[in-house]
């Protein structure tokens, strides 16, 4: 006996999530907006001793101090002088806020979950590890960006050991 379509199935394949579309060289990505806490216009940051190349440093968020990525950094991409568009997109990535450089934001897409597709090798910049997918809107590409890849965790570690010292810095200053 076949048991009618469970509706509720349904309607969770055919929901939609929303994203934060961003840009960053010639390529627009997508980040799911749940993980989005603010989007700020940029500002210098405090550098971190012996942090990887793509962390610019941290930036003190109302009280918490922030590790901020560049994204063009961390995805291999050449570096650009920051400009007006130039913002910091403040996410969640594993329980802990990030921000993240951005060369601009666009928009926030509705993305149905039948409308991704897997990402194939098609020579985009980046590594296709950090990208949940792929999905159109009018004639172009959105890669979907997986912000809790776009931190290894050895340098989650890293950061973690490194933050302390720069709040006791921060707090004698």
């Amino acid at each position: 006996m076949t048991h009618p379509a469970n509706p509720v199935a349904s309607d969770a394949e055919t929901a939609a999530t929303q994203y934060l579309t961003v840009n960053l060289a010639s390529e627009e990505y997508a980040i799911d907006i749940l993980a989005v806490r603010e989007i700020r216009g940029w500002t210098p940051v405090t550098r971190i001793p012996q942090a990887p190349h793509y962390v610019l440093g941290v930036l003190n968020l109302r009280g918490a101090i922030v590790p901020v990525l560049d994204l063009r950094l961390r995805f291999g991409l050449q570096r650009e002088e920051y400009s007006a568009t130039t913002v910091t997109v403040v996410v969640t990535v594993a329980g802990r806020l990030f921000g993240v450089v951005v060369d601009a934001v666009s928009d926030v897409l509705d993305v149905q979950a039948d409308g991704v597709r897997p990402v194939p090798d098609m020579g985009t910049a980046v590594d296709t590890e950090y990208l949940k997918g792929l999905t159109s809107v009018d004639e172009r590409m959105v890669l979907l960006l997986d912000v809790d890849k776009l931190l290894q965790p050895q340098d989650a570690q890293m950061l973690e050991a490194a933050l302390p010292a720069v709040t006791e810095v921060k707090a004698v200053a």
